[in-house]
């Protein structure tokens, strides 16, 4: 049903600085929904404000689509997020943004220890292969991340 607040997709892209492509894809992936007018347009709900707006803040923050998808979809009915909905999911993601701020970290101190290193090699680079994790593997794919090497040697030896 459309009222006289709804918007075209020109002016949901223009108030919230989203281009009518990403708009669309959010429509795609049920981020935000639309309905149609008689004459077969999209029309916006003024709430979608809102919503894309905490779908950008959770996408600057490093989430993925899918994450924010599924902190929408754990609202009731589908509506906008509020104040203590934002809360709420910060909390739940405050770990998951701890350990990115950590590999950024991380990648800040080791990259400090690059601009003098001039190895110019990826088997040997701190940031591409660090610690040497695995140089007993022999040639291959490089770890970006510490830890997970337990993870590539049973891809590669089938355990």
């Amino acid at each position: 049903m459309e009222t006289p607040h709804d918007l075209t997709i020109g002016q949901l892209a223009d108030r919230s600085g989203v281009a009518t492509s990403a708009l669309r894809y959010y429509e795609e992936r049920k981020l935000i929904r639309s309905h149609r007018s008689t004459g077969n347009q999209r029309r916006y709900a003024q709430a979608t404000l809102r919503r894309v707006a905490f779908i950008r803040a959770a996408q600057n923050v490093g989430l993925s689509l899918d994450e924010i998808g599924a902190a929408l979809a754990s609202l009731p009915e589908g509506r906008t997020p509020t104040k203590r909905d934002w809360h709420r999911l910060s909390r739940e993601w405050r770990p998951r943004l701890e350990k990115q701020v950590e590999r950024l970290i991380r990648l800040r101190d080791k990259l400090d220890g690059c601009i003098g290193c001039g190895c110019l090699s990826l088997k040997a680079c701190a940031l591409y292969n660090p610690d040497d994790e695995l140089r007993a593997e022999g040639t291959g794919g490089v770890l970006l991340e510490p830890g997970h090497d337990r993870d590539v040697r049973a891809r590669r030896t089938g355990r």
